[in-house]
């Protein structure tokens, strides 16, 4: 293996002159055009500076800043893409591969050998010296054993003979680990990266794709993937790389601007950020479930899934029988009957008017259109045509209006610069007669006097969609009233109630609809109601969709299987094409952390534990609160010892609160809240919630009591776990919980805290 290792070094050496030659080219270049830029938007700067009312001179340099601006842009494009080019080389510079595999194709005799990178590299000969790991021939490196294999091409399916793969990891330009298998990626390797610190973003792990991660990345034909993964089973980072292999399957025709990724909160959102640039990639668009929500209610407080995971706990038994009815997908087919029997005279409409609160046009004007229009047509039809019957009669009133003695006077009263404002430099010199400049004028004067009244009907205002959903719940689930109208009176409203109500609006209004978005993402979906993923499904038509995440996770809704989950999304969804791909094996924690996992869990028999050795879990148990806080600070002076990162991960906001007001002085922690987007290293305190796909070091979970965790509290208790790496410490308060006296006493060390009596 020694000479082996020596020949693959020499490789090795050799494509990394390739890359010092293309590296110092490209930052020639780069620095050319950046050169370059400086001077031509200086130039632009110079001629932007012109400023004439003579005709003639306003269309030359406006021609010239038009042309300037053609080779701002054109540079920058340039710019652009060299310094894609410099980062690509400096990081295949450091590791230029991770893999290798020979192949034999059918006719050859002899074998053709392919290195596997996170990039494209040619040498000045136009030969490949490193694949992409999206490439289509790259598959064979996750997917196949030795021997005869297949593997997808735009061409279609072709079949060659795997005869070696190697894996590698290179640091620096040198070889650290090399070794040839069967399987995807060697334990050795995996377990290298798995035993690495925690880190303040997520890594792209494209050198440890597993076969079973690798088809949810390569998965081109299902309109909608469901992904269900066991914590630590790679779920995220296979999304990720999912994105990156998609924009680089279709990218042609697709960018990351066609692709919208729901995160659970902030702090998800910047864990993952470095992910796809790593790769090469641009980002896509990353929303939270109130962000976007909140985009959609202008002016109104919109409940976080943070703060209905906080809010739960206090709700009455009413109440939880009206989110239950208002979070059932049958709610959302209320909502299509309402519409189909909804007489037009109980629209909601409302007046429109001017700034000074004079009526433009009446509710009572609007409501005699809407009855005018024809029975048969739909409701959005219907509003449709109402909304251009508005401003036809809007447009005819600017006529009228502009020909009125107050425009005349205002237009004599202009002084030069509000009169050349008015005229804009695309209509200067254009009006041969000076009556005609002064209906352009006219014209401008009255629709910015009128322009809330346009605003008002472009933005669909004349409608009042929230009595509209009161006269619905009215109809449908009237106890629920005056609660939502308790809440808008405060600018506020329930996250059970956004779906719906913006679903009658769309419905009503046939607006909310996103064609170009390609793809769609959601993750932690088993925190979605059925009813908001009907609607994101609604306002993206045209969306593949790919739900990924773990029914034992969840914090809202009733464990699910795979399969009957997929079947209640295939019902409500109606995709044309489905699959399920689930992942069971653990790759986050050691052994006996997920072995400790998977006891709690009335079915943890299906899920597998990567064999990476560590401590076994630690319970603490505490007769009282003085000793159960003595126990949690010698746990946190430990920890910190070998930890970068230790997590205090608590039930609720309330209890992240306390703790730290007893922690802040001894330990300098961070409290974590939902509007925070970084992880600092040191000890953190965070609500579960917030905890949500990150991993963490070292996990402590405090007062794991009876009161505090009954066996109703399975799902919290198993995510809190779950987020450990490597070590991981529960401290009980009096009794412990019945979570955890049900597990063998094998699976942890205990240990009885007792200082003060």
């Amino acid at each position: 293996m020694d000479n082996a290792k020596k020949a693959e070094q020499a490789h090795v050496d050799q494509v990394k002159e390739v890359i010092t030659r293309q590296l110092a080219l490209n930052e020639h270049e780069y620095q050319k055009a950046q050169l370059e830029t400086s001077l031509v938007e200086k130039n632009y700067g110079q001629n932007a500076k012109i400023n004439t009312f003579e005709v003639d001179d306003q269309m030359e340099t406006n021609a010239e800043v038009q042309q300037q601006k053609q080779l701002v842009a054109k540079n920058l494009e340039n710019e652009k893409i060299l310094a894609k080019q410099v980062k690509t080389l400096k990081q295949l510079k450091n590791s230029p591969y991770f893999g290798r595999i020979d192949i034999l194709d059918p006719g050859e005799t002899t074998p053709e050998t392919l290195y596997i990178g996170t990039a494209s590299l040619v040498d000045e000969h136009q030969n490949f010296l490193i694949y992409d790991w999206r490439a289509p021939i790259s598959s064979i490196y996750y997917n196949g054993t030795l021997g005869k294999v297949t593997y997808e091409t735009p061409m279609g399916e072709l079949e060659t003979t795997l005869q070696k793969k190697r894996q590698f990891t290179i640091v620096e330009g040198q070889i650290k680990n090399m070794f040839d298998t069967n399987e995807t990626v060697g334990d050795e390797i995996l377990q290298q990266v798995l035993g690495e610190h925690n880190d303040e973003y997520m890594k792209n792990i494209v050198a440890t794709i597993q076969k079973e991660q690798n088809d949810i990345i390569r998965d081109t034909k299902h309109e909608l993937l469901l992904v269900q993964g066991v914590a630590g089973s790679g779920k995220t980072s296979a999304i990720l790389q999912r994105i990156a292999f998609l924009l680089y399957h279709s990218r042609d025709k697709l960018s990351a601007d066609q692709i919208v990724l729901f995160s659970p909160n902030l702090l998800f959102s910047h864990y993952i950020s470095e992910v796809l640039p790593s790769l090469g990639e641009r980002n896509m668009r990353q929303v939270t479930l109130a962000e976007f929500l909140a985009q959609r209610f202008q002016g109104l407080k919109v409940e976080t899934l943070f703060d209905c995971y906080e809010k739960q706990r206090t709700l009455t038994a009413d109440q939880r029988k009206i989110r239950a009815k208002k979070e059932a997908a049958s709610f959302m087919e209320r909502i299509q009957n309402y519409l189909d029997h909804l007489a037009p005279a109980k629209l909601c409409f409302s007046d429109i008017t001017l700034d000074g609160g004079q009526v433009f046009f009446s509710k009572a004007e609007i409501t005699e259109i809407y009855q005018g229009l024809p029975l048969k047509m739909k409701p959005a039809q219907r509003f449709h045509e109402t909304k251009n019957i508005l401003i036809k009669r809007l447009n005819r009133r600017l006529k009228q209006e502009a020909k009125a003695n107050w425009v005349l006077e205002k237009i004599d009263n202009l002084d030069d610069r509000q009169y050349y404002d008015l005229l804009g430099t695309k209509t200067r010199g254009r009006f041969q007669a000076v009556d005609d400049e002064i209906k352009h004028l006219a014209r401008k004067i009255v629709e910015q006097k009128f322009a809330i009244v346009y605003d008002a009907l472009y933005n669909d205002y004349f409608l009042d969609i929230y009595a509209q959903y009161q006269h619905f719940l009215a109809q449908t689930l009237p106890e629920s009233v005056t609660e939502f109208s308790e809440r808008l009176e405060f600018h506020k409203i329930a996250l059970e109630d956004c779906a719906p109500l913006l679903y009658l609006r769309d419905l009503l209004t046939g607006s909310g609809q996103n064609q170009g978005i390609a793809h769609l993402f959601v993750d932690e979906m088993q925190d979605y109601t059925l009813p908001q993923l009907i609607y994101l499904k609604h306002c993206f038509p045209q969306a593949k969709l790919t739900l990924l995440g773990d029914s034992e996770q969840a914090l809202f809704n009733p464990l699910q299987t795979p399969q009957a989950l997929l079947a209640s999304l295939e019902k409500n969804l109606k995709p044309r094409s489905s699959h399920v791909v689930s992942l069971n094996t653990s790759y986050r924690s050691t052994a006996q952390i997920t072995d400790f996992m998977k006891a709690l869990l009335p079915d943890g028999a299906t899920i597998n534990s990567f064999t990476r050795d560590g401590k076994l879990p630690q319970i603490i148990a505490s007769p009282d609160q003085a000793n159960g806080l003595i126990a949690l600070k010698k746990a946190l002076h430990q920890q910190l010892t070998t930890n970068d990162t230790v997590a205090l991960i608590t039930k609720d906001l309330a209890q992240a609160k306390q703790l730290y007001q007893q922690l802040h002085r001894e330990f300098l922690p961070t409290l974590i809240g939902d509007q925070d987007r970084a992880l600092p290293k040191g000890v953190v305190i965070l609500p579960i919630y917030l905890a949500k796909g990150l991993e963490f070091d070292a996990v402590i979970a405090y007062d794991i009591s009876k009161e505090t965790f009954p066996l109703s509290e399975l799902g919290v208790l198993y995510t809190i776990c779950s987020r450990a790496m490597h070590e991981l410490t529960l401290i009980t308060i009096g009794e412990s919980s019945p979570l955890l006296r049900q597990l063998s006493p094998k699976l942890y060390t205990l240990k009885t805290e007792l200082v003060l009596k």
